[in-house]
């Protein structure tokens, strides 16, 4: 199938991407392997978007979504497994299917960074989570703990305290990369302890976690909680593109104000390019312009 513009990645990005190329009247399908709305589905509660008060992330997204297929996007529900050059065109493997397209957006945002220490993929469903929202109902009265230091760990701990008994907030450092409204939001709470100066180096139990060692100041110690989320950032994935292109020295797409990149007729946005403010609202202005930069205007 030939396609004017191909969108990697349903988040807030790709899906803004989508209405500007739609609109313009570019034939373009958008890939998402999962559901649509990427990270921003996960958010319990979003407060920082222009003209909504507040909102659910999955409420936003599907708004998104439903905003961009009233315009003519078309949404495969495939992971791309392959993204090749195939003379000035693109080849796209996506669910055993072939696709080629004029021009690629790539709008896959980033997957979460594990604790990479022993028994972390074990326990992952069984007590250790990498989102709040999505498991947090199942420890109602339980002790849990949350690792982090960002925006992330504050949002997941506040939305804990509804659910949980009681939870411990553990960071690695004494200082916070979250913002000092967070921080001091989470430090009111009651069911509360934050323990700083702190890593997770054991996970304990079999069938599921029944408690985690931490270590700080050199010392070790045992924490009896039913369930652990990981708040510690997340990480590019580019498995898929089978050619050169140029990155950050953290694996993120460098692009131009255009949202091109090194390669010719290909464009990136969101989360997974090199910049220092990721936000709904950034990503949803990157996809803009990528969109906006396929339909060729300036």
């Amino acid at each position: 199938m030939n396609i004017e513009v191909a969108i990697i990645g349903g988040g807030p990005a790709g899906m803004t991407a989508g209405v500007f190329t739609c609109r313009a009247g570019l034939n373009t399908i958008l890939f998402e392997s999962l559901a649509v709305g990427g990270q921003m589905a996960l958010s319990h509660e979003i407060k920082n978007f222009p003209s909504i008060n507040s909102i659910s992330g999955f409420d936003l997204a599907n708004d998104m979504r439903e905003h961009a297929e009233a315009l003519g996007l078309k949404i495969i529900y495939s992971k791309v497994s392959i993204l090749e050059r195939e003379k000035n065109k693109f080849k796209i493997t996506a669910n055993g299917e072939t696709y080629i397209a004029n021009k690629v957006i790539i709008a896959t945002g980033c997957k979460a960074r594990k604790l990479g220490i022993e028994k972390e993929k074990e326990l992952t469903g069984r007590g250790v989570s990498y989102c709040a929202s999505c498991d947090g109902a199942f420890f109602k009265g339980k002790d849990v703990a949350v690792v982090g230091g960002g925006d992330t760990a504050m949002v997941d701990v506040e939305y804990l305290t509804r659910i949980a008994r009681h939870i411990y907030l553990i960071n690695r450092s004494e200082k916070y990369k979250a913002h000092k409204v967070r921080v001091d939001a989470v430090k009111k709470l009651k069911n509360v302890e934050i323990i700083n100066s702190a890593q997770v180096v054991k996970l304990h139990g079999e069938e599921k976690l029944d408690g985690i060692t931490i270590q700080k100041d050199g010392i070790n110690k045992r924490l009896d909680v039913d369930g652990l989320f990981v708040a510690i950032g997340r990480v590019p994935d580019l498995s898929f593109i089978n050619f050169d292109l140029k990155l950050d020295e953290n694996g993120y797409i460098v692009v131009k104000k255009d949202m091109s990149t090194s390669v010719k007729n290909l464009y990136a946005c969101g989360d997974i390019i090199s910049k220092h403010f990721r936000q709904v609202i950034t990503a949803c202005a990157d996809g803009a312009i990528a969109g906006n930069s396929c339909v060729g205007v300036k």
